[in-house]
């Protein structure tokens, strides 16, 4: 919902009359939308897009211009809404997510999310009008931001690099060899792994291409058994046989990492409003739901148990 992609197809060369499809070249050209600087630094999002193709992730890099990049073509399926519930799709997605989050990325291994949270919430507050900040409740959200700082920054929990978007057209899958991969990396950096995961758990509540993909259902957050399946595959995928412990654990934490993500979509979706005028989604709608859900889960979710 910030980039503009198009496939370009040509000729292979070979010029015979029964040339098809599939003897043609392609690539995607990507065009970078408006404001997102705002959100992310491109500079270091195109090192990152680098760096993961050097670890045979996602498409290679062909070249770059000044508002946008040619990518190489990836020949196969982005996932949809639906498949994310579907029992094997969302266990490679596990596997996977393990792969992303032990990559050794270089620079700093320092958690992003608070700092960035903060720095949106003063980035909304500068946008909004008096009403608006009021409509959103952001005079509270400095120290809802601290709170969750405070509370899950002393537990025991693991550090990776992290997608931080994992929606289903962020994913795609090989359909011969039923091998997932995940692009778009705008928002990727160091986290913790459960706030991942929760983001992605989350991110099953959307649907970007019904009729108003501005709207959530969060009837269809994940239930407790589908939960714990994910995280089982996720733990086990590195070849470990984790204890029920440690899956209630991680559990536990994803829990409490929703309520960050819900707050960190909700002010993307107040700062996408003032910044992305001509995309036609209704990111202040979108932004009340994340909202609403925070205060709605708040109390329950952080009585659950984290360690």
């Amino acid at each position: 919902m910030t980039n503009e992609v198009f496939r370009i197809t040509w000729p292979g060369g070979g010029g015979g009359e029964g040339e098809g499809e599939g003897d043609h070249r392609k690539v995607l050209v990507r065009i970078y939308g408006q404001g997102v600087e705002v959100f992310f630094d491109r500079a270091d999002e195109v090192r990152t897009f680098e760096c993961m193709s050097r670890h045979g992730q996602g498409p290679r890099l062909l070249g770059r211009f000044p508002n946008g990049r040619i990518e190489e073509f990836i020949n196969a399926r982005t996932l949809s809404a639906a498949d994310l519930r579907d029992a094997e799709i969302s266990s490679l997605i596990a596997k996977k997510l393990r792969e992303f989050h032990d990559l050794d990325m270089p620079g700093p291994k320092n958690v992003s999310l608070w700092q960035r949270l903060r720095r949106w919430l003063e980035e909304a507050r500068g946008r909004c009008s008096p009403e608006e900040a009021r409509q959103f409740s952001l005079e509270k959200l400095g120290d809802e931001i601290a709170m969750l700082d405070i509370a899950l920054s002393g537990v025991d929990q693991r550090v990776g690099f992290c997608h931080n978007d994992l929606q289903y057209g962020n994913i795609m899958i090989y359909e011969e060899t039923r091998q997932v991969t995940l692009i778009d990396y705008e928002y990727a950096s160091f986290n913790p792994v459960a706030f991942d995961i929760a983001n992605h758990f989350c991110e099953m509540s959307a649907d970007y291409h019904s009729a108003t993909p501005h709207v959530l259902d969060f009837t269809k957050y994940p239930g407790i058994d589908e939960q714990r399946r994910f995280v089982q595959t996720y733990l086990s995928s590195s070849g470990e046989n984790p204890s029920d412990a440690e899956v209630e654990h991680l559990l536990g934490l994803i829990a409490k990492y929703s309520l960050a993500s819900h707050i960190f979509w909700g002010l993307w979706g107040i700062i996408s409003g003032h910044v992305n005028k001509n995309i036609d989604f209704e990111y202040q709608e979108y932004a009340r739901q994340r909202f609403d859900q925070y205060w709605k889960t708040k109390d329950q979710t952080l009585g659950s148990k984290s360690n």
